[in-house]
């Protein structure tokens, strides 16, 4: 058996399900975690929603499946390093984007602006495990532990204020207290932070892709020039590309783990309670870095999420999903009754949250195709 460190989630020592399963004497609570949600509906919808561009744009552009498959890698490799309990790192990190619209943020910008409701993906990926999914005879959602809904839930940090609307809200009254206004494990903080490394990294790759901008753009930036250094002189600037955000990637792991070893030596936790009493994110980066993760968000806006390439399409498709939503609402197009039956018949739902969970949980090809059709 492979040591752990004292401060790892153990799977023997869960807080359990809402729902009472079987022991599984091949596995352990974590890894069924993990099993579940890649067998999800949701999952597997992934392939089709869009990261920063739409799917069908192009093979090689990252899609929120994509996405979520390299935050799980950057974020397993991590906590390995510190011997944490992998898997439930790993089952965070794989279910943390199920709740993502079709068209990126800019769908649920425009479902918050149809609606006038409540709407966040993050919530809405809370709501999909633990409501939406329904693979169960006896009970609706994946019924995860509740240590990775714990993960789920403080994506960004201790809650100190909940939505009422939320499905956060109504779960941790009726259901399971996640202790939202403490910090979470070490093990959600690692999946939360390799989920920015990621993002930020190949989007810098997506945009170069795209020729949105070029190396030369980045010259600004000290890691470009050290990193330049290293490659000597550059013949093939194609390769550069990846070398380039492999590197910058490695740089932020290895900031990443020497800032967050300095960290547990300052609190010294004897157990899980420690990481979760302490006033911080153990797992952070160092100042210097986190000054260059701004400058790098500042470029990507600039250059990237607001270039006119970009911003032409984000009207489009607000539109599209406003556009949608309406029909919908005016009954001029149909929710599947079977869908309808399915999800909500026992459960006393509005229409306006009907409406939202359809179109959120849509691909952005089968949205596109819907409006083919009309």
């Amino acid at each position: 058996m492979l040591k752990v460190a004292k401060f790892s989630v153990r799977p023997d020592k869960t807080k359990g399900r809402v729902y009472k399963t079987p022991k599984d004497k091949f596995r352990n609570n974590y890894q069924r975690d993990v099993g579940r949600i890649i067998h999800s509906t949701a999952f597997r919808r992934l392939k089709y929603k869009t990261q920063v561009f739409v799917n069908h744009e192009g093979d090689h552009f990252r899609t929120r499946l994509t996405h979520t498959l390299e935050v799980s890698q950057i974020a397993r490799s991590i906590s390995r390093y510190f011997k944490l309990n992998e898997d439930l790192t790993e089952a965070i990190a794989l279910a943390h984007d199920l709740g993502h619209t079709p068209f990126g943020h800019a769908g649920e910008d425009a479902l918050v602006k149809a609606s006038g409701s409540y709407f966040n993906h993050n919530d809405q990926s809370f709501r999909i495990v633990t409501f939406l999914e329904k693979v169960y005879l006896n009970f609706d959602g994946l019924n995860l532990t509740w240590e990775t809904l714990e993960g789920l839930a403080k994506h960004n940090g201790p809650i100190k204020k909940i939505n009422k609307n939320s499905t956060l809200y109504y779960f941790n009254n009726k259901f399971m207290d996640l202790d939202l206004k403490r910090f979470p494990s070490l093990e959600a903080q690692i999946a939360s932070i390799s989920d920015d490394i990621a993002y930020m990294n190949h989007d810098l790759d997506d945009g170069f892709r795209a020729g949105l901008f070029k190396p030369k753009d980045l010259k600004k930036f000290s890691f470009y020039n050290e990193i330049s250094k290293q490659c000597g002189t550059i013949s093939n600037i194609n390769r550069f590309k990846k070398e380039l955000v492999r590197r910058l990637i490695n740089k932020m792991v290895v900031d990443l783990i020497e800032q967050t070893e300095k960290n547990l030596k300052k609190i010294n936790p004897r157990n899980i309670d420690d990481i979760r009493n302490a006033n911080f994110n153990i797992a952070s980066f160092s100042k210097k870095m986190r000054l260059n993760i701004s400058e790098i968000r500042l470029f990507l806006n600039k250059r990237m999420y607001n270039h006119k390439l970009i911003s032409n399409k984000t009207t489009k498709y607000k539109k599209i999903i406003e556009n949608l939503y309406q029909l919908y609402f005016a009954n001029k197009l149909t929710i599947p009754p079977k869908w309808v039956r399915e999800t909500y018949k026992k459960n006393n739902i509005e229409k306006k949250q009907m409406i939202i969970d359809y179109i959120s949980g849509m691909t952005d090809r089968y949205i596109l195709n819907i409006c083919n059709k009309l």
